[in-house]
């Protein structure tokens, strides 16, 4: 894959355990929901932060993968409102 074909998309990720803020690498024009359902069984995230259930701050990392299965909602942050 060519990392200049790609763009970063930043999102939350939440599962039961946590929440997850970080960044998906997706084609350009590709809409997050076709991203999802092509996606295997763990989604890789980068520059990740991991929150607990409380919002206490758990870790970072560069990269980390994310079991599918797992996760209960996404949303890219710039279609969150206030």
């Amino acid at each position: 894959m060519n990392e200049s074909s790609e763009e970063r998309m930043e999102v939350h990720i939440f599962t039961r355990q946590c929440k997850v803020i970080g960044h998906l690498s997706i084609y350009p024009g590709v809409r997050l929901t076709d991203y999802m359902n092509e996606s295997k069984a763990f989604v890789s995230v980068t520059d990740a932060t991991v929150y607990g259930i409380n919002e206490e701050y758990r870790f970072a990392a560069g990269f980390l993968n994310l079991r599918r299965d797992e996760i209960e909602i996404i949303v890219p942050v710039d279609q969150i409102k206030a």
